[in-house]
């Protein structure tokens, strides 16, 4: 009796959580066109508008020239470059400053030398927000090509929407079909924080540091990155402080508009992830093991139901696969293929392994190594935005 019902809620656990999928994507959609927004109600053009684009580059030789002229060919908007050299020891500087002498857009900034009591992107986060003259400051990364349009598009969103932040999420150029499930199960992950913000939900916050488009007079009145020295998660704790600071904000799928080149198979996503997930419940042991026991019960149970034949067994084994519908709905958001939805279930158990190895490495060193600097456990938990 006790191993039916255990089957019986392990189903229901799993159809529960695809309904719930499949309710938050409701307000977890894609950037709208252009046409399709309304104009601002002052009847200001967004070409009127000044954004300020920060890039922290550390070694981005391979992509930082294609990444600038992504940036550059940004139309409706009157823009400046800001990008910050992170001590960088490849031919970065030598290319920023040829593109700076080709467009008097581009600012080419170099850090030599971190200081103390900061994380190296955080820094040259700060550094580029320091020296800013636009009305709006978009933070993304070194290898993020963006859409012509996508600037204009959020700042008309923004508009309309009176949001002081507008944030999207990588749009994930994936090398095989694996990494495609990979970011489809971190999508229904997400889910749950893109539909609270739309739905200004009170407690819920996000940012992703791919496309972080904030007011500058909110960052300003938010602490902005000054407040994240020795924060991992940056992108996300910008969210949280511009919550706090009582700022709306608007979060879109970013698929071809924030085409990144990062974590495109599905090692390079744990290996990436390896400073950010433990980073992400703030360096807490007891939610990565409670977690960990949970799914592998979960998981186990489902597993054990298929061999039993019963129909309790076998609905808690097939009840996985429920969530390869919300996974289908986000690969057809983002043009994705319907096999990539298919296989989505079985990445789940990778994802949550990516969080446990985050752990396990981070505690096994002491600290996070990130740009060629280690920062002690200690020394983050005590600098973590909570």
């Amino acid at each position: 009796m006790w191993i039916t019902i255990a089957f019986i809620s392990t189903a229901a656990l799993f159809v529960g959580l695809t309904l719930a999928t499949l309710h938050h994507q409701r307000w977890a959609r894609r950037l709208p066109a252009l046409d399709a927004l309304p104009a601002p109600a002052d009847d200001l053009p967004t070409s009127a508008v000044r954004c300020s684009v920060i890039v922290a580059a550390r070694d981005e030789e391979a992509r930082l020239e294609a990444t600038v002229r992504h940036l550059l060919a940004q139309r409706h908007v009157t823009l400046e470059l800001i990008v910050v050299d992170d001590r960088s020891t490849d031919a970065t500087g030598d290319i920023l400053r040829r593109l700076a002498s080709e467009d008097t857009r581009v600012r080419a900034t170099r850090v030599e030398h971190l200081p103390e009591g900061w994380l190296g992107k955080s820094h040259a986060c700060h550094v580029g927000a320091s020296v800013a003259t636009g009305d709006w400051l978009l933070f993304t990364d070194a290898d993020c090509w963006l859409k012509p349009d996508v600037i204009a598009r959020a700042l008309r969103v923004a508009a309309r929407d009176a949001a002081d932040h507008i944030t999207l999420t990588p749009g994930v150029a994936a090398e095989t079909l694996g990494a495609q499930a990979w970011h489809l199960a971190f999508l229904g992950s997400l889910a749950n924080w893109i539909s609270g913000v739309n739905r200004d939900r009170p407690g819920a916050h996000l940012g992703i540091g791919a496309f972080n488009l904030v007011r500058t007079s909110a960052y300003r009145a938010c602490g902005g990155y000054e407040a994240l020295r020795l924060t991992i998660v940056d992108d996300i704790k910008l969210g949280l402080l511009l919550h706090r600071a009582g700022r709306r904000t608007r979060a879109f799928l970013g698929g071809a508009d924030v085409e990144c080149h990062w974590g495109t198979t599905v090692p390079r996503m744990i290996k990436i992830m390896e400073k950010n997930y433990f980073a992400a419940v703030d360096f807490r042991l007891a939610p990565v093991v409670a977690g960990a026991m949970v799914f592998t019960l979960i998981f186990g149970t489902s597993i054990i139901g298929l061999w039993t034949r019963t129909a309790a067994g076998i609905a808690a084994g097939l009840a996985p696969w429920s969530l390869a519908l919300p996974a289908a709905i986000f690969a057809r958001r983002l043009g994705w293929s319907p096999a990539s939805a298919a296989i989505t279930p079985l990445l789940y158990p990778v994802l949550f392994f990516a969080v446990v190895n985050s752990a396990v490495v981070t505690l096994r060193q002491g600290g996070v190594r990130w740009r060629d600097t280690f920062y002690s456990l200690d020394t983050l938990r005590r600098g973590n935005v909570r």
